[in-house]
């Protein structure tokens, strides 16, 4: 019971410290939080497997390094020059659709992870790439040739507006007031929509509804309507 109550403690520190250190998917964390995030869950883990230390000799580690990021990310966002020497800065590999190898052997980016990221991205020839970035946490971004690119509504002339994108207003039954505050919707309107379907919110796996007030509704058993 004691390592289960001593488990149970550190991983609530843990959250609230990963919380603290702001929401990214592990992939696009800078190299500074990298380091701090295996470092803390080195640290959460041995008072876990050593019952003998007390709690404070992990709790105290894990929040300092948890409120030193903190500073270090806000002395960031104001000073550019510790932003590089930290975060270090984007790397061009392929430039006007040639391959800088000096630039690829710098970073140690082979032509395997450079054909991975592309092929990652739908792109199976390099000779379809103009422009190629690869950013501080190692994602590549691409700027295909124009003869290749995407069509989009600008390139075919057609007229549009833009609108918000749809969000989730009722998830399995539970209506998101949150939600429906972000669109600045009020409970009625839902609710003569569900009465209009016969339905109640109960018996909604998922409504989603656009800036439009545009929705979709799907019942739940996978019965769809709207």
């Amino acid at each position: 019971m004691i390592v289960f109550f001593r488990a149970l403690l550190l991983y609530i520190v843990v959250i609230i410290a990963v919380r603290l250190m702001g929401k990214r998917q592990l992939g696009d964390l800078q190299p500074s939080e990298m380091v701090t995030t295996i470092l803390i869950g080195n640290i959460a883990a041995i008072p876990i497997e050593d019952t003998t230390l007390p709690m404070t000799a992990a709790i105290i580690p894990i929040v300092t390094l948890a409120a030193f990021e903190v500073l270090v990310s806000e002395a960031s966002l104001k000073f550019r020059r510790l932003r590089m020497l930290i975060s270090g800065r984007p790397r061009v590999i392929i430039r006007e659709g040639v391959i800088d190898q000096k630039a690829m052997r710098e970073i140690r980016f082979t032509l395997d992870d450079l054909m991975e990221n592309l092929r990652g991205q739908g792109i199976f020839d390099v000779q379809d790439v103009w422009h190629c970035v690869v950013e501080t946490n190692g994602k590549v971004n691409v700027l295909q040739r124009f003869p290749v690119k995407n069509l989009t509504p600008e390139d075919m002339q057609l007229k549009g507006s833009d609108t918000l994108p749809p969000v989730v207003i009722i998830s399995d039954g539970e209506l998101l007031t949150e939600a429906l505050r972000f669109y600045q919707i009020k409970k009625e309107w839902v609710e003569k929509i569900l009465t209009l379907k016969k339905k109640k919110i109960s018996e909604i796996f998922l409504m989603t509804v656009d800036g439009d007030r545009n929705y979709l509704l799907v019942e739940k058993e996978g019965k769809q309507a709207g």
